[in-house]
């Protein structure tokens, strides 16, 4: 995790461009590794309860076998979000090219509207009411072995992924290595899972994108 901030602090700016982006196009293995850890470095924070909690659980049962090791468990969160970055990294070529950031004011209206309207859905509750709560998500879905551990990974990564993917497509707003951007989504994101009354702040939270979204549009 702390080289994945590494990577954001040394190749993003606050204008949102990266590096080397002036000598042109990077190849398209380039975006999907800028995004898979930059998705690392904002989601790991907010995933650390569940993957502490695996590790201290793997040591209660250390005398068992079955149980894999703690890594395992994380490759099968960070492979979600490896898919959902090479969906992230061909929507940036297609919407948003070298610049890394949606021009369209009514685009960026309509994203911000979509990503509220995502805030306050069912889907959006229910992914984010697994998050938070890693102690019922793993006893729930545990299975012994290094493909229960997998298999758990997985599902914690794709609840997190239904949790998070439109606040992430928010990069496409502020610029996609525009550090404060970056670091105010994380924050959120973090807050939705670890404070008390979290799901009450992804609620505001897609009330105020609405409400900025449809500003753009009228505005």
């Amino acid at each position: 995790m702390a080289l994945s901030w590494w990577f954001i602090l040394t190749g993003a700016s606050v204008g949102g461009d990266m590096g080397g982006m002036a000598m042109g196009p990077p190849p398209f293995g380039a975006i999907v590794l800028m995004w898979w850890v930059m998705m690392a470095a904002m989601m790991l924070p907010s995933a650390a309860p569940a993957i502490l909690l695996y590790a201290r659980v793997r040591q209660m049962r250390r005398a068992e076998r079955s149980v894999a090791q703690t890594w395992v468990f994380l490759v099968g969160y960070l492979i979600l979000w490896l898919v959902f970055s090479l969906l992230a990294a061909a929507a940036q070529q297609v919407v948003a090219g070298q610049s890394m950031a949606i021009e369209s004011t009514a685009a960026k209206g309509s994203l911000l509207i979509v990503a509220g309207a995502y805030q306050l859905s069912p889907l959006k509750s229910a992914c984010l009411g697994e998050c938070r709560a890693p102690a019922q998500f793993i006893s729930r879905y545990w299975r012994p072995g290094w493909t229960g551990a997998l298999r758990l990974g997985l599902l914690h990564g794709a609840y997190c992924v239904g949790c998070c993917w439109a606040l992430m497509l928010l990069l496409f707003v502020g610029g996609v290595m525009n550090l404060l951007w970056v670091v105010a989504l994380a924050a959120i994101v973090a807050a939705e899972k670890l404070v008390p009354h979290g799901q009450w702040l992804a609620r505001l939270t897609g009330i105020t994108l609405i409400a900025w979204g449809v500003a753009l549009l009228l505005f």
